[in-house]
């Protein structure tokens, strides 16, 4: 494979306007192992079972600089005897510049759904292997099962179509992935499906030189766990996922340690305004994750914003969301700005709260534009108070998006401008009326004269 991902580096230098162009495979832009092994892993097959004018690329979706940070992702490498120097990464290739010369073909693995950044990108999908929530129309291929890791669907295809790309190496990285995704294959943590111990199995047995079961994945679960030495924002970009909706952008990571420890980290309340302020967000939900016994998942859950109004939002959404029941539980706080929750439901991972974040953005955006009214977006004598006092607080500000961060933020407060993604929309009917109403008061006026 090693070869393989040389060749990629050698192919992307060489391409130029009159290249037939790249067949990119790229995972989400939280980039953790599973998307990293399944790009890598799914653009080798292609490149091995696929005979088209454009190579099949992995990419990781996140830039160079940050892939430190992805220790359990690192170990797994060095451990299959990968070098790093070998990757691709986001901000190594212009896929917009591809797109707009006509030299793009995509194939998304572990999301289902671009990024808004990369929503021009969407006519260049051509397949899709994913095992969270479908949130697509099927215009391509799709694969989507909701199995523990999308290194198993991988594994499916690869093991169907052409089980001669199985060597040792891939194997490795695709059982690692596997076993880590599935908390070593344990029921009790609710992520294994039955279609996940399949694969894992299958591996085992056609490659029986694999790392024993157990001490791979508490290797593996070392190094993901391993947060020493890292700063607060590091730990926010290790496992993070971006979402937005009209004037609110937010922050998703995942935050390897219990929320006490993490809650106790000095300065953290001045970590996390710096923080939104620097990567232009409104708003971060830390989820912490630890294991009892390295199996059973113990979970917390926080919700920072210098602002009330976004911080309340987004809390009552989440202690009132059904599907699922994440069974919240208020637990003291250190700083006024954090809410801080138990979180009963320990199988609701990020994978699971995503779409009820999703929800609670298009609801909120909706209920603004079909009222077609300014006022919706909170520009009353009190929110403009409170953004006069956020003024004062050189602290404050927003998260980081998945695409390139903007040299000033856009939004320089926490509430932001509310015109800062335009004026309101306003739907034909509103706007029929409006005119009507208009058009009558004249008609009354010259009547009166």
């Amino acid at each position: 494979m090693e070869a393989y991902l040389r060749s990629c580096r050698d192919v992307l230098k060489g391409c130029s306007k009159n290249s037939p162009g790249l067949h990119v495979v790229m995972g989400n832009e939280a980039c953790d192992m599973d998307s990293m092994v399944s790009a890598l892993t799914f653009a080798y097959f292609l490149s091995k079972s696929l005979d088209c004018k454009r190579m099949p690329v992995p990419v990781l979706n996140i830039p160079r600089a940050e892939f430190p940070l992805r220790s359990d992702s690192t170990f797994l490498l060095r451990e299959t005897g990968l070098s790093q120097d070998c990757l691709l990464f986001r901000d190594e290739l212009d896929l917009h510049g591809l797109h707009r010369n006509k030299q793009l073909t995509l194939t998304l693995v572990d999301h289902n759904v671009l990024a808004g950044a990369d929503s021009e990108l969407e006519d260049a999908v051509v397949e899709v292997i994913d095992h969270h929530l479908l949130q697509r129309s099927p215009s391509c291929p799709v694969t989507v099962e909701p199995v523990g890791s999308c290194a198993t669907l991988v594994t499916e295809r690869i093991a169907q179509k052409a089980p001669e790309v199985l060597d040792q190496q891939v194997a490795q990285l695709l059982y690692g992935t596997i076993i880590l995704d599935c908390v070593n294959m344990a029921p009790e943590a609710g992520k294994v499906t039955p279609k996940d111990s399949q694969y894992a199995v299958f591996l085992e047995k056609r490659f029986p030189n694999l790392p024993q079961r157990g001490v791979l994945f508490q290797s593996l679960q070392n190094a993901k766990f391993d947060v020493s030495g890292l700063s607060t924002e590091q730990m926010l970009l290790k496992d993070m996922k971006a979402a937005s909706g009209g004037d609110l952008k937010l922050a998703v990571s995942v935050i390897y340690m219990t929320l006490e420890s993490f809650l106790q980290r000095r300065g953290l309340q001045q970590d996390l305004c710096e923080f939104c302020h620097n990567h232009n967000y409104n708003l971060v939900v830390a989820m912490t994750i630890s294991f009892i016994d390295n199996k059973e998942p113990f979970r917390h859950l926080a919700v920072y914003s210098s602002s009330t109004v976004y911080r309340e939002e987004m809390s009552k959404a989440l202690e009132k969301a059904k599907n699922p029941s994440l069974d919240l539980k208020p637990m003291s706080s250190p700083y006024p700005d954090v809410k801080a929750f138990i979180q009963g439901n320990t199988l609701a991972s990020r994978k699971k709260v995503m779409p009820i974040i999703s929800d609670f953005l298009k609801e909120r955006e909706r209920k603004v534009y079909q009222s077609g009214n300014i006022e919706d977006l909170d520009l009353d004598d009190d929110s403009n108070q409170e953004q006069s006092d956020l003024q004062q607080c050189p602290e404050d500000a927003g998260i980081e998006d998945d695409g390139q961060v903007p040299p000033t933020p856009m939004n320089s407060l926490v509430e932001g401008c509310p015109l800062d993604n335009g004026l309101p929309k306003i739907s034909p009917e509103v706007l029929v009326e409006k005119v009507s109403k208009m058009a009558s008061m004249e008609d009354t006026s010259s009547e009166t004269q």
